[in-house]
């Protein structure tokens, strides 16, 4: 069973930034995507950025492009988002998933591993 755990979320004024970190345990295949989703209060979890096993493929949904930066560490099996120039519309809780395989889904349908969330909250 795969075990995945969130950390670095908290409360930043607009315009700062934040690091989440998601580290994974248990048995994991050695190709896997990791991939940030993020939930509102009241609204669906949506993609944030996902990247494949070997780091060529990263992909980020429109809101945050060029703001947020995913990577990852496979000796640690570790997965970072970088937030960079937040907003008050980037808050919400961030939950990290994992996925066996090469593909890059963006849909939260597609992971079958999920973490606990960390709560970011960006203040204006």
């Amino acid at each position: 069973q795969v075990q995945l755990v969130e950390s670095g979320g908290g409360l930043v004024q607009a315009g700062g930034s934040l690091r989440l970190s998601c580290a994974a345990s248990g048995h994991t295949t050695n190709t896997y995507t990791m991939t940030w989703f993020r939930q509102a209060p009241g609204k669906e979890r949506t993609f944030v950025a996902t990247i494949n096993w070997n780091d060529v493929i990263t992909y980020y949904a429109d809101s945050v492009k060029g703001r947020f930066t995913i990577s990852r560490d496979n000796a640690r099996n570790t997965v970072y988002l970088q937030m960079n120039t937040l907003k008050p519309e980037d808050t919400a809780v961030y939950y990290c998933a994992l996925r066996s395989g090469s593909r890059t889904p963006v849909g939260p349908h597609e992971y079958d591993y999920w973490g606990q969330g960390t709560q970011v909250t960006v203040s204006s």
